[in-house]
């Protein structure tokens, strides 16, 4: 996992002046490159997210408390977009049996509920059937 957030730093390093530039002149050779390099990052980040829904996401509850959870998820989400968060709410969801699923989502934000219920869900079910294709999407709330 370590060597996968390696290589996305180091795809985002090489995408950022290449983007920068493609903002400034929108020039087609760049914008091509700059397409093909986004491609390879989300081919690791495809490999990656598999990787954290499979492995690290059903062992969490088992070794981490309440606190290093809570720190975690407050460092985790001041790293990525809300967008994104909201989405990746139901990946969380669908990791808990049904009864854990309705207590964790009590305890989210009432604004934070809203948006999943709005446009989280359908996010989830996008990125569930992008990182694995043809797999029947799990149940969420």
């Amino acid at each position: 996992m370590l060597a996968q957030h390696r290589q996305v730093t180091q795809r985002l390093e090489t995408i950022e002046p290449l983007r920068l530039r493609w903002m400034e002149t929108a020039d087609p050779a760049a914008g091509e490159e700059l397409a093909g390099l986004y491609a390879e990052l989300s081919d690791v980040l495809n490999v990656h997210l598999r990787r954290e829904v499979t492995e690290v996401m059903p062992a969490v509850d088992r070794v981490m408390t309440q606190k290093e959870l809570q720190a975690a998820a407050e460092h985790g989400s001041s790293q990525v977009s809300n967008k994104f968060l909201v989405g990746y709410l139901g990946m969380v969801l669908a990791t808990n049996p049904p009864a854990d699923r309705k207590e964790l989502f009590k305890e989210i934000p009432a604004p934070v509920r809203l948006a999943y219920r709005l446009i989280g869900r359908r996010m989830y079910r996008k990125q569930y059937s992008t990182l694995f294709p043809g797999r029947p999407i799990p149940e969420t709330l």
